[in-house]
């Protein structure tokens, strides 16, 4: 997808997205989106992209880290529950409860037991939820083999990006299969009419971007709000104050200045050199 394209229809979206977000705040409604799928896929710049200009006190992104042991004595959706919406509050889950079908079952981190309670379960959990009046929307994010296999060769040669590769994220290169089996058998246990699943390809990061965006506000039954416009008062005259000597209070260093002080010498320098 072309950027000028991408970048036009990137902020309309996001535009409707703030809309959205007012509408939320405004009825009560509880939303949440479920970002899953392989490894390098693109959920998390996507999830960047939803919420870039939401207020961060309705919309939160959770990413919960690996269980702690209370945790995995606990009922396996009991760590979830704490994070789900409040009235006019949305929830975007990089990663969900469905950590126990893909990669907790891929790696051997739960028992079959487990596993296949789990796939009893989440059909039941995610009914009692929409049952309740929240709207559960979950999109599974597809890459190839191959441009995974490019992005991960990416992130290990830049370092400031290196970060993301975890060792199960390595790994799900040499497990691909199992992947896929899981994935499939997790679909067929768990895509539901009440909470379906929405595939996103992603090979091309753009258009997966706009494609679930825009996806995602046709599911929501919202309509514009009207807010009150923000008038910003006339400021009124000063009462006298003085500030204190600002030599009595601790500034950071002006890091800035200084670089564009060497910058400026250093093509001084390159000029006196030419000349």
């Amino acid at each position: 997808m072309k950027k000028s394209l991408y970048e036009r229809e990137l902020k309309i979206l996001q535009a409707r997205l703030v809309d959205m977000q007012a509408w939320v705040q405004a009825t009560g409604a509880r939303i949440v989106v479920i970002f899953e799928g392989r490894d390098a896929a693109g959920k998390g710049s996507t999830i960047k992209r939803v919420s870039e200009y939401l207020n961060p006190r309705v919309t939160r992104v959770v990413a919960l880290p690996a269980p702690t042991e209370r945790e995995r004595s606990q009922w396996y959706f009991q760590r979830y529950i704490s994070h789900l919406p409040a009235a006019g509050e949305i929830v975007l889950m990089d990663r969900s409860w469905y950590n126990r079908a893909g990669v907790e079952r891929v790696m051997g981190y739960c028992t079959n037991a487990e596993y296949h309670r789990f796939l009893h379960q989440a059909p039941i959990f995610e009914r009692m939820l929409v049952e309740d009046g929240v709207i559960v929307l979950k999109y599974w994010f597809s890459v190839s083999d191959v441009e995974q296999e490019r992005r991960f060769q990416s992130r290990a040669e830049d370092p400031m990006r290196r970060w993301k590769l975890s060792p199960n994220d390595v790994l799900s290169i040499t497990k691909w299969e199992d992947y896929s089996r899981a994935k499939d058998a997790m679909f067929v246990h768990t895509d539901i009419p009440e909470a379906p699943w929405f595939e996103v390809p992603s090979d091309d990061k753009r258009r997966s971007r706009i494609n679930m965006m825009s996806h995602l506000l046709s599911r929501i039954p919202y309509s514009v709000v009207e807010r009150d416009e923000v008038e910003i008062p006339t400021r009124p005259p000063s009462g006298g104050y003085e500030r204190p000597p600002r030599n009595l209070e601790n500034y950071v260093p002006d890091r800035a200045a200084a670089l564009a002080r060497a910058e400026e010498e250093a093509r001084d320098a390159e000029d006196a050199a030419d000349a």
